[in-house]
């Protein structure tokens, strides 16, 4: 495997786990009346789901990639919640995520830098 597909997959996995967090925050919000409900909710399933397949992909990511590399790549997941938790549960975007967005994209990047 490429290290270029290393990447795509640790990338997707990534996605996928932000997904999954949004998912899993919509469920969660219908858990008013206890955890009776907890087998029965559809978007709570659906959280565990993404998830799941976010971990297999990133699995077979860095089954063959750098995963001093690879791995900070997963904090992306962080930037995609931000964005899905400002759309669809129209929470603030502050100036203090949006320094926090900053740094860990600056840390991807002097980690990426230092694998060369």
């Amino acid at each position: 495997m490429t290290p270029v597909r290393s990447m795509v997959l640790v990338l997707c996995a990534s996605f996928l786990g932000s997904i999954g967090a949004g998912f899993l925050k919509a469920g969660a919000a219908r858990l008013h009346d206890g955890l009776k409900y907890l087998f029965l909710n559809f978007k709570l399933a659906l959280g565990v789901f993404f998830f799941v397949a976010s971990s297999v992909l990133y699995v077979m990511g860095i089954k063959q990639g750098e995963l001093s590399v690879l791995y900070p790549l997963v904090s992306l997941s962080y930037i995609w919640a931000l964005v899905w938790s400002r759309i669809f549960f129209q929470e603030k975007f502050t100036s203090r995520k949006f320094a926090g967005l900053c740094l860990i994209l600056l840390g991807i990047v002097f980690v990426g830098l230092g694998s060369r």
